[in-house]
């Protein structure tokens, strides 16, 4: 294998740079739950073409970008955030980073600007494993597992660089990736 890093909740899932399905093509994708029934996880540099009140009307004027969490259930709306101190709900899946919380509080708060940009994330659907089918991919390489970065740089705002720079992070032996081509052919 070419990461010995297990997956768990809180972990990003790096794509191989040669993966060449759009719903993963150098894709960074945070696990908000990795047990014995699956893993759940959502795709932080995939930006839609919508903002959170074309969604859903109740936020007013929030201009929140919402991003293509997954293939799954592209009819449901999650969100992760670092504003518990504000939400006080959410289940916490890493350093300072929750998942979900009181929708209605969220209302409030959005509307009321008091959650800024830079500390939520908005996801139509989200992506998904079955029991045992990520330790298979992980076992093909389809991905590279770190648990260990700058949670600031999920919040960025930076979507086109997040897999470049995450992939840089995990250091030099992974770092010469980031120049390969999307697609092996075109070498």
């Amino acid at each position: 294998m070419l990461n010995e890093i297990p997956a768990r909740t809180g972990s990003l899932l790096i794509s191989e740079p040669f993966m060449l399905d759009p719903n993963f093509k150098r894709s960074v994708v945070l696990l908000s739950e990795h047990n014995d029934e699956g893993t759940v996880g959502y795709v932080l540099n995939q930006k839609s073409d919508f903002v959170l009140k074309d969604l859903i009307p109740d936020f007013e004027d929030s201009y929140n970008p919402v991003y293509i969490g997954g293939p799954v259930g592209n009819d449901t709306l999650h969100f992760i955030h670092r504003c518990y101190d504000r939400m006080n709900s959410g289940a916490e899946i890493a350093n300072g980073i929750y998942w979900g919380g009181n929708f209605e509080t969220l209302k409030l708060l959005v509307n009321g600007n008091q959650i800024q940009e830079n500390e939520i994330m908005f996801f139509v659907g989200y992506s998904g494993w079955d029991v045992g089918q990520l330790d298979k991919e992980l076992e093909q390489n389809s991905w590279l597992v770190t648990n260990t970065y700058n949670p600031d740089l999920l919040f960025a705002d930076e979507e086109e660089n997040l897999w470049k720079d995450i992939v840089i992070g995990l250091g030099p032996k992974y770092a010469h990736i980031v120049n390969f081509p999307e697609n092996p052919l075109w070498n």
